[in-house]
C-alpha cells in the first residue's frame, strides 16, 4: 500500500441545493472524508486532506502540486456543478497519479441517467421504460401510469420527493416543471413499485460482487414506496422512520445469482473499475430492473457499500484499503495493456455476462 495519500473532496459551498432544502446531501461527503481519513491513519499512512473550490483551474493548481502516492477520490463535482466530476480523474490522469474509483468517462456516462438507460436497453439488460420531458414536450408523453419523475442528471436522491410518483397528466406536469426550474431536463420513467435491492461491485479484471441489500418499506398505503431525499436524510420524517435497509437481503439462492448477475453485467457494461453500486427493482411479474448505475458511491459509515463490505466481514478500515489496493492494481494493469484500459473506460469493449435469471 501507499505511504503517503491524499483525500481530494468537493469543500461544500451555498448553492441551489439551500432553495431546495436539500443542502445535507452536500455535507455528507464530509462524513466520508472524515471516515477515510480516519481509515488510512489507522492503516499507519500518512494523509492529506485536499479541499477543492471553483474555478477548476484553481483546482487543478492544488492538484498539480501533490506530491502523494495515491488520491482518494471523494470529489463529486462543484455544488451546481455536476459536471466537474469526472475532471479529477481526467487531471489525475495527465499528471500520472493514481486515484481510487472510476475513470472520468464513466463518470460522465453516469451523469447521464438517459444515455445510462440507452445502454442497457441496447445490452439486453431490464430498466424502465422511460422519456425525457419538460414543459414544452409534455404532449408527446407516451407511458402508462404510474411514473416517476427524477432529474436527468443528479443524484443522492435530489430532487425526489413523495410526489415524484404521478398517476395523472397534472400532476406529471407539475412535477416535471419543478424538476425542470430546478434541476435541468426531467426524466420520467415508468414506476416499478416491487422489491427494491442494491449491490457493490468491486474490481477490475476480476470481480466480486458484496452481500445484497434489500430496502424495505413499511409505509402507509398512501405514500409510495421510494428511496426519496426523506429517507436517506431526514431523521425525524415519516419516510426515514418507514424505510429499513436489509444486509444481506433475505433471498433466495437463485434470487441472489439473479442480483449479483444482474449487477455485474451492468458494472462491466458501464466500464467501471475499483467499486460501484448497482440499484435494481423487480416489476410486477418479478423480472429485475437496474435502476441506476453509481460509480464511486457514497462510502460512508452506514451506507450501502460501507453496510455491505461489512456484511461481507471487512471493517473500514479494511473496506478502505481494498479501494487503495484496486487503485493500484488498476494503474498496474492499465500501464501493461493501455488500449484494453481505455476501452475500459467507455464500457464500449465489455465483455458483458449473461445475466443469471430465476
Amino acid at each position: 500500500m501507499c505511504s503517503r495519500l491524499a483525500v481530494v473532496y468537493n469543500e461544500p459551498v451555498p448553492s441551489r441545493y439551500d432553495v431546495t432544502h436539500e443542502e445535507k446531501s452536500v455535507l455528507g461527503v464530509m462524513e466520508a472524508v472524515e471516515a477515510v481519513r480516519a481509515a488510512i491513519v489507522e492503516l499507519r499512512h500518512e494523509v492529506v486532506l485536499v479541499p477543492l473550490l471553483p474555478p477548476f483551474e484553481d483546482a487543478r493548481q492544488k492538484l498539480e502540486s501533490l506530491d502523494v502516492d495515491l488520491v482518494f477520490n471523494l470529489f463529486e463535482g462543484f455544488c451546481d456543478e455536476p459536471e466537474t466530476e469526472p475532471l479529477v480523474p481526467e487531471t489525475l490522469v495527465e499528471l500520472d497519479i493514481p486515484f481510487t474509483g472510476c475513470e472520468a468517462a464513466v463518470l460522465r456516462l453516469a451523469l447521464d441517467k438517459a444515455k445510462v438507460k440507452v445502454l442497457l436497453q441496447a445490452a439486453g439488460i431490464p430498466t424502465a421504460d422511460f422519456q425525457l420531458l419538460n414543459p414544452e414536450t409534455l404532449s408527446t408523453f407516451r407511458l402508462d401510469y404510474p411514473c416517476i419523475v427524477k432529474p436527468r442528471s443528479d443524484d443522492a436522491s435530489n430532487g425526489i420527493t413523495a410526489d415524484s410518483v404521478v398517476r395523472d397528466f397534472e400532476s406529471l406536469a407539475r412535477q416535471v416543471k419543478v424538476v425542470t426550474e430546478f434541476y435541468g431536463s426531467a426524466l420520467v420513467e415508468r414506476f416499478i413499485g416491487g422489491r427494491e435491492f442494491n449491490a457493490t461491485v468491486m474490481g477490475n479484471s476480476k470481480f466480486a460482487v458484496l452481500p445484497v441489500s434489500e430496502i424495505v418499506y413499511s409505509l402507509s398505503p398512501d405514500l409510495p414506496r421510494i428511496l426519496n431525499f426523506e429517507a436517506k436524510w431526514e431523521e425525524d420524517s415519516v419516510y426515514f422512520k418507514g424505510t429499513k435497509v436489509v444486509c444481506p437481503a433475505e433471498i433466495s439462492t437463485a434470487e441472489r445469482h439473479y442480483i449479483t448477475g444482474t449487477a455485474l453485467a451492468a458494472y462491466m457494461l458501464m466500464g467501471c473499475a475499483g467499486y460501484a453500486r448497482v440499484d435494481m427493482r423487480m416489476d410486477e411479474t418479478g423480472k429485475l430492473n437496474v435502476m441506476e448505475v453509481n460509480p464511486n458511491p457514497d462510502i460512508s459509515p452506514g451506507t450501502g457499500a460501507a453496510r455491505q463490505a461489512m456484511a461481507a466481514g471487512m471493517n473500514y478500515p479494511k473496506f478502505v484499503e481494498k479501494i487503495v489496493k484496486l487503485a493500484l492494481e488498476k494503474r498496474k494493469y492499465d500501464r501493461r495493456h493501455p488500449t484494453h484500459g481505455r476501452r475500459r473506460q467507455t464500457g464500449a469493449d465489455a465483455n458483458t455476462p449473461e445475466y443469471a435469471r430465476i
